[in-house]
């Protein structure tokens, strides 16, 4: 069986740790579906415009391995509990394989790169390949009363303090995208009862610095990357 990139998602995060663990935790994180040469035809997309969001195929290139475990600690149940890989959402998987259903805010037919498709809801790390694209339809994807296993619920967001002037020069956008992403709680499982630990990631270009306090989060500075 082959299979083809179809084309590679840029978003506001420029690593991997910072991204949502989930599509739609931050409406404010943009992408951009950036097509191959042998995709970029109009064609291809007519009728999409008529859909407010779209599953995107992607592959979990930076988790790339030679081997697998069956059982793996998702961070829901705090990095301890082991479930199995089939019964996560782990980027590492026998087959490094996604899915995320992300808002499509526009098809952009002018773009020099074009057709380009402008996305929000992201949880895709810059650079990521993309295999195929999907159409969301509410009747057949939207189960309410599904059960949900260990995530019933939506994570808790955290409070967010910014220091004297860390935001002195971030466009208000760009506060909003690095409040609502923090909010999540980046760290991993493991290192959530560390509050001393300084912390650093990559969002909308820039490198944001911030620690855990009893508070919340507190934004220590933002530089331009």
């Amino acid at each position: 069986m082959k299979v083809k990139t179809i084309g590679h998602v840029r978003t506001c995060y420029g690593e991997k740790f910072g991204v949502p663990r989930q599509s739609g935790l931050v409406d404010e994180a943009w992408g951009e579906l950036v097509f191959e040469p042998e995709f970029r035809n109009a064609d291809t997309l007519r009728g999409l415009d008529g859909f407010s969001h779209v599953w995107l195929v992607f592959i979990f290139h930076q988790a790339v391995r030679d081997d697998w475990k069956p059982t793996v600690r998702p961070p829901r149940l705090g990095g301890n509990d082991k479930v199995g890989v089939f019964a996560s959402r782990s980027p590492f998987r026998p087959n490094p394989i996604g899915l995320s259903c992300v808002k499509l805010e526009k098809i952009d037919q002018d773009h020099k790169e074009g057709p380009v498709l402008k996305l929000s809801g992201v949880d895709l790390v810059d650079g990521t390949p993309i295999l195929d694209i999907k159409p969301y339809i509410p009747y057949a994807d939207s189960l309410p009363n599904a059960a949900s296993g260990f995530a019933q619920e939506a994570p808790e967001r955290l409070a967010i303090t910014w220091a004297d002037s860390a935001d002195a020069e971030l466009p208000s956008s760009t506060r909003k995208l690095i409040e609502h992403t923090l909010a999540c709680d980046p760290r991993p499982a493991y290192r959530q009862h560390d509050h001393e630990r300084e912390y650093g990631c990559l969002i909308d270009g820039y490198n944001v610095r911030w620690v855990v306090d009893q508070g919340g989060i507190a934004v220590l500075g933002c530089s331009l990357v």
